[in-house]
């Protein structure tokens, strides 16, 4: 199958940024498509990738943003479940091109696809510990807005925002003689100072929570998850 000019763009960019993965857009410009170049900020770019704002911003500034596009160095043309997710969250269709073998995935669409709670991989604003409150909340009925987060975590953990959010998330904070509930929210000090963390008690001294570089899970809430916690929130729903 012959190439499009956007693809052979897209193909000199991944090949370039081997064996990292690689990661741009299709957009629109003065009427035609062309392979938008973006930065990745994945602390592992061998096997994921985050694209940078400002690159998406100015992307958009361009033209008409149509489809994420990105590389897998070393696997197939199939989405992973991190792709699967970011292809959820972006409402977007994706392409996936392999260098291991030389092919496009075709377009990629939104399926409608939820991830398990446990289990999950880490990554930056796509299942990180906010995602994963969320996902829990809105199965129970709850949807709450996904906050912009920081360009990198490393940015997020010298300014942790949770505690400029939990109010405008519909929560309260439980007083000193209430008893957790399940569906309570727990902001944690995690290796800082500040609440940079968060699980949902989910009952039976149990807690739901996606600790950075780890896989999301269930722990028993006691010990040192008992005492880093900072807050203890209860949503008005």
């Amino acid at each position: 199958m012959k190439l499009t000019k956007w693809q052979e763009r897209a193909i000199e960019h991944f090949q370039q940024e081997a064996p990292k993965e690689a990661c741009g857009l299709l957009v629109v410009v003065k009427g035609r498509k062309q392979y938008w170049p973006c930065r990745n900020l994945a602390e592992k770019p061998a096997d994921q990738f985050i694209l940078h704002p400002s690159d998406y911003a100015a992307a958009e500034d361009a033209g008409e943003v149509l489809a994420v596009v990105h590389s897998h160095p070393q696997s197939p043309a199939v989405p992973s479940e991190l792709d699967r997710i970011g292809i959820e969250r972006t409402e977007l269709p994706w392409h996936i091109y392999s260098l291991l073998t030389n092919e496009w995935s075709g377009e990629l669409l939104p399926s409608g696809y939820v991830p398990p709670l446990i289990g999950r991989q880490w990554s930056w604003g796509i299942t990180d510990c906010w995602s994963l409150a969320r996902d829990w909340y809105l199965q129970n009925g709850i949807e709450m807005r996904d906050w912009p987060r920081p360009a990198t975590p490393d940015d997020f953990e010298r300014e942790p925002m949770f505690d400029q959010c939990w109010k405008a998330s519909g929560f309260r904070e439980l007083q000193e003689d209430e008893r957790l509930q399940k569906g309570d929210l727990l902001l944690m000090q995690i290796g800082n100072t500040a609440l940079n963390h968060c699980g949902v008690y989910i009952g039976d001294q149990m807690v739901l929570h996606h600790c950075r570089n780890r896989l999301s899970s269930r722990d028993i809430y006691g010990g040192w998850l008992l005492k880093c916690t900072g807050r203890r929130l209860r949503h008005a729903a």
